[in-house]
């Protein structure tokens, strides 16, 4: 399984998506976008004292409450020199937090140096972690998939096979069967945090394309009960045409895995032929997941069982 790699190591934007994924208000959108290059997020309390040494411009600048009053106690003068020289390093933005008011310096130089000004609600630490998981997502390692994303009993599957094996067909049927869809044909897939996490595209999420029928909206058919908008992958299902005389699986004993973005996961394969049930075989194997998970294993059960009982 080949999939189109995405380099995510510089991603740009937009002031209004960047404010509506966590809930800021614009107060200047400056250049309009925000070039992201780093996870990591800082106050810059040191620099605002003179102290740029080993000072990383491509973070996302945050002021405190700490900062805030430490500004506050300066002169006039002086908070405009300690501003301006944060400012003017072409830093990604600047969001000031707790909702406190905005002093006029910074308004000044944030349009004079073009640089992003925002404002939250939230306490410092609760903004800082969700900007950081917001550009751990964004940033993290990406591949496209072709192929489908359900959730089956909590457990992700990422059904590929060439064209035509009937991929859109058995998730639909899973769907009917109380699972949730993910994404149908193209699934972006993210290393996040050494876990792969698939979702669909935008544009064509909960949509999903039925030979004979066209385009169906899962959502708007099934209800939002229906859907998941991401979901980690435990395991690829492989469908293939079923060849006479190829060797399948028939105990399981000895598992098979594909690297994905670093990541090594389940791979099983499945023969399709016309007849059996591919929506029970995946349920199936993501009971079997299960319980492998809780420390069952059947087949080294069996194997127990029948080698136990000779000895």
């Amino acid at each position: 399984m080949k999939g189109r790699k995405v380099n995510e190591e510089v991603v740009k934007v937009s002031i209004l998506d960047f404010a509506k994924e966590l809930e800021l208000e614009v107060v200047s959108s400056g250049r309009g976008e925000i070039v992201l290059s780093s996870i990591s997020v800082s106050r810059p309390g040191l620099q605002l004292s003179g102290y740029f040494v080993h000072f990383d411009k491509s973070r996302v600048q945050v002021i405190g409450n700490a900062e805030n009053e430490y500004l506050a106690g300066m002169s006039a003068e002086k908070r405009y020199d300690a501003l301006e020289n944060l400012i003017k390093r072409g830093i990604p933005c600047l969001i000031i937090a707790r909702d406190m008011p905005i002093m006029d310096e910074v308004k000044e130089l944030c349009e004079k140096y073009s640089c992003p000004l925002l404002r939250s609600k939230k306490i410092t630490t609760v903004l800082i972690n969700d900007i950081t998981a917001y550009k751990s997502e964004i940033l993290a390692p990406t591949q496209v998939e072709h192929g489908v994303l359900v959730d089956v009993f909590g457990i992700g599957i990422l059904i590929v096979g060439k064209s035509g094996v009937g991929k859109s067909e058995i998730a639909l049927d899973l769907v009917n069967r109380g699972h949730r869809l993910v994404a149908d044909d193209s699934v972006v897939i993210k290393n996040i945090n050494d876990k792969l996490i698939g979702k669909s595209p935008v544009n064509i999420r909960y949509y999903m394309e039925i030979r004979g029928l066209g385009i169906i909206n899962v959502q708007q058919m099934f209800g939002p009960g229906a859907i998941t908008p991401s979901k980690a992958i435990d395991i690829i299902a492989e469908l293939s045409p079923w060849e006479h005389g190829k060797g399948y699986e028939r105990i399981g004993n000895e598992d098979e895995y594909e690297e994905i973005l670093g990541e090594k996961i389940l791979k099983v394969k499945i023969p399709v032929t016309p007849g059996r049930n591919i929506p029970i075989v995946l349920e199936t194997a993501a009971r079997k997941f299960r319980l492998k998970q809780a420390g069952y294993d059947a087949a080294a059960d069996l194997m127990n069982s029948i080698f136990g009982s000779v000895k």
